[in-house]
């Protein structure tokens, strides 16, 4: 069976949250990859309280830089008020909510990754069983082409 390659990754782009999973997959990411990694946080109107020390924590965590997109007014606009008109509901009684986030969210990522000259975007992932595993998403190697 042939064994699978690393991809060369140079610098990264990593959607960052500041929690534990994100915050120790940047030295992994330079550990195990050797890259730079820029950690991008998207403010969709959590809360200054959840934002507050972001930036001091993923540049302690070996990030080279953290870049932060208010997009409070753009998900308002093009996401939620949609999904309202919609009544885009889950098993016909939740409305939607942290997943509406995401393709926005991950618009900007790349965007970033753009940007700043990014090989690839990459978002953290936990599983939880009996041990938690957790695991990193590469998104698109290349997102320049």
């Amino acid at each position: 069976m042939p064994s699978k390659l690393k991809p060369q990754v140079k610098k990264v782009v990593l959607a960052y949250s500041g929690g534990l999973d994100t915050s120790v997959i940047v030295p992994w990411l330079k550990e195990n990859y050797g890259c730079e990694v820029v950690c991008f946080c998207a403010d969709v109107g959590q809360g200054d309280e959840d934002l507050q020390g972001l930036e001091q924590k993923a540049l302690k965590s070996g990030a080279s830089q953290f870049i932060l997109h208010d997009m409070k007014e753009e998900f308002a606009s093009e996401y939620l008020f949609p999904m309202l008109k919609m009544g885009a509901v889950y098993e016909h009684k939740y409305l939607l909510g942290t997943s509406v986030a995401r393709p926005l969210i991950a618009k900007h990522l790349v965007e970033v990754a753009h940007e700043v000259d990014a090989d690839t975007a990459a978002t953290q992932t936990c599983g939880i069983s009996r041990t938690k595993v957790v695991c990193s998403k590469i998104l698109g190697m290349n997102p320049k082409k």
